[in-house]
């Protein structure tokens, strides 16, 4: 039984807002989203710590530190926080996390898998833990596709494989027999959810299928997507069967909420009631 959660922020960071939003014109996602003076808009790099009988897992890590200045000059990057000072301030040791799970390999949610030791070697940031990722979307990693090669960056996960810490997961799957794993094709190729049962709710860790809460309508879908019609029924799937069994969604980027119930007005899905916490 899953007996903690907590969101824990990694940092706050910017992408492209025409980028986040695909074809939407500027007109309508700059109302929820303002951009800045680069078209940059505001976003949450939100990770989920889990206690759950023996286990201490964490879904995605973050950016990390191994950026240098103009990396986080482009994206924006506040390093006046991060994973790890967050973990400290919730009492969560690193060589305590015995689980990642990995949504998919893009910089901004694995970048944190890693780290530069003091001789200079990159290792896996948490040394107790096994990696959980689905092996679809590492194989697509390792393909350097041409589309995603900037964000699919191997400093970020062949340490991982070459310390024996890597469990590749094939498709849909239940670890620890608490929390589901949700395979994605939209966004990137096997891009994984998390749905878990916390004190009798729902909730539905949602990646970059529903990047934050201005996503929820289903052609807000983000040019970084490499097969947007996948990712609109995909998105389409989910909205239906969180409104009907009333789940919670976790919004890995919102830079404003954590996350929200979604309702269904007959024509649009909508976000509905906000949460601030996991209780």
């Amino acid at each position: 039984m899953i007996k903690k959660v907590i969101a824990i922020m990694d940092t706050m960071f910017a992408l492209d807002g025409g980028a986040m939003f695909g074809v939407v014109p500027k007109t309508l996602w700059s109302k929820t989203n303002p951009a800045d003076d680069k078209n940059r808009i505001d976003l949450a790099m939100r990770t989920t710590y889990i206690e759950l009988n023996d286990k201490k897992i964490l879904i995605d890590t973050g950016i990390g530190h191994k950026n240098n200045e103009k990396f986080d000059k482009i994206f924006k990057v506040n390093r006046n926080q991060d994973l790890m000072l967050n973990l400290g301030e919730n009492s969560i040791n690193a060589d305590d996390i015995t689980d990642v799970i990995i949504t998919h390999l893009h910089f901004d949610h694995a970048g944190g898998n890693t780290i530069i030791n003091e001789n200079g070697k990159l290792v896996p940031t948490f040394k107790n833990a096994t990696y959980h990722i689905q092996k679809d979307n590492f194989n697509h990693a390792m393909s350097s596709p041409i589309r995603e090669r900037a964000s699919y960056l191997k400093e970020n996960f062949l340490p991982i494989q070459e310390a024996n810490q890597l469990n590749l997961i094939d498709g849909n799957q239940t670890l620890f027999n608490e929390i589901e794993l949700i395979p994605q094709y939209g966004h990137t190729i096997g891009q994984q959810l998390v749905k878990f049962n916390f004190n009798n709710e729902t909730y539905l860790y949602t990646a970059d299928t529903i990047p934050t809460s201005s996503h929820i309508n289903i052609p807000f879908v983000m040019g970084y997507d490499i097969q947007p019609l996948i990712t609109m029924k995909e998105k389409e799937i989910l909205l239906k069967q969180a409104v009907e069994e009333n789940w919670t969604l976790l919004y890995e980027h919102d830079p404003f909420i954590m996350g929200s119930k979604v309702i269904f007005d007959g024509k649009k899905y909508k976000k509905g009631k906000e949460v601030t916490d996991v209780d």
